[in-house]
């Protein structure tokens, strides 16, 4: 129980005594008054964007961590009321040694208590590699400076739109939280990537047929506040991190957004606010990618190759 929380009553209800301060807003919340306003944020998100129709069949991407498990949790809550609705949840496994495994088990373990239908798409079956067999020959062949997590977003990404496909499914939800999304808004921004400023958003658009929709229901919800959700809903998740996390660049952005939060609250909901407002603008600005077929795979590319034909082409 947070410091600021101790021995005061809930904000919301007036009546129990609260256990997490959100410094952002001042409110001082009990568990109940927690869960119900994370569940009511997610749901107007939602509805803010228009993400999801009333008979939509939804591929939810499950790591196993907190986040999509506690996305895939509210998400099945939410679809309860809507019977012309349906869930599948679809996890990717990268071929991680020593971590995926654990994770791969606990998302099959939630998606049975939950009754849902869960898809395992292999890195292996789709491209011939695991990605640690990638980062090997990656960092056999001279010159490949990317990091581990450079192949592995490109990578999940295909596999991901793949098993969306094979379930036939209208949209991909990911649960990419408030801090992810600062984090990329910022990272976009010090490479000078406006075109991937643009693109990058709660619902995506990109004009191919064999692109399935991503959507963010998480993007108004900070990892803090995802986390707790899964403590108190005793939701049981992976907690052990990636081995190739602390390679990213995205850590330094975690850590200097995290500082900032610490001492000027509410600051990561600012940048994302701030790009919000900045988006018309931005895709105006921002060129519309004119999508192909890959002249190697079939799937929709920018050029001949797609990006996931150029990597698996530099490590072969």
């Amino acid at each position: 129980m947070s410091q600021d929380a101790a021995a005061t009553v809930c904000s919301l209800c007036k009546r129990r005594d609260a256990f997490f301060f959100r410094r952002y807003s001042g409110e001082k919340l009990c568990r109940k008054c927690f869960v119900e306003s994370v569940e009511a944020k997610v749901r107007a998100t939602i509805a803010k964007y228009n993400m999801l129709n009333f008979d939509d069949r939804i591929a939810v991407a499950v790591s196993g961590g907190k986040d999509s498990l506690s996305l895939l949790h509210i998400l099945a809550k939410i679809e309860r009321r809507h019977p012309k609705a349906s869930l599948v949840a679809v996890t990717v496994d990268e071929g991680i040694k020593g971590y995926r495994d654990e994770a791969l088990a606990i998302a099959a373990e939630n998606c049975k208590a939950l009754g849902i239908e869960h898809r395992v798409v292999a890195f292996k079956e789709l491209y011939g590699y695991t990605l640690d067999e990638v980062v090997a020959k990656a960092r056999e062949k001279s010159g490949l400076a990317l990091t581990a997590c450079a192949y592995c977003g490109v990578l999940r990404r295909r596999a991901l739109n793949v098993a969306a496909r094979e379930v036939d499914a209208d949209k991909i939800a990911t649960a990419h939280t408030l801090d992810d999304e600062a984090q990329t808004i910022l990272l976009n921004i010090f490479r000078g990537d406006l075109v991937r400023l643009a693109k990058e958003k709660p619902v995506t658009d990109e004009a191919h047929p064999r692109f399935v929709q991503k959507v963010r229901p998480f993007c108004e919800i900070p990892e803090k506040e995802s986390a707790l959700y899964a403590y108190v809903k005793t939701i049981r998740f992976q907690d052990v991190p990636c081995p190739y996390a602390s390679e990213a660049l995205r850590n330094e952005m975690r850590f200097m957004l995290n500082h900032m939060e610490e001492r000027h609250p509410g600051t990561k909901f600012a940048v994302f606010k701030a790009i919000e407002r900045l988006r018309p603008a931005l895709e105006e600005v921002a060129k519309k990618t004119d999508f192909k077929e890959c002249t190697a795979c079939g799937e929709p590319a920018s050029d001949k190759l797609c990006k996931v034909c150029e990597l698996l082409r530099k490590i072969a």
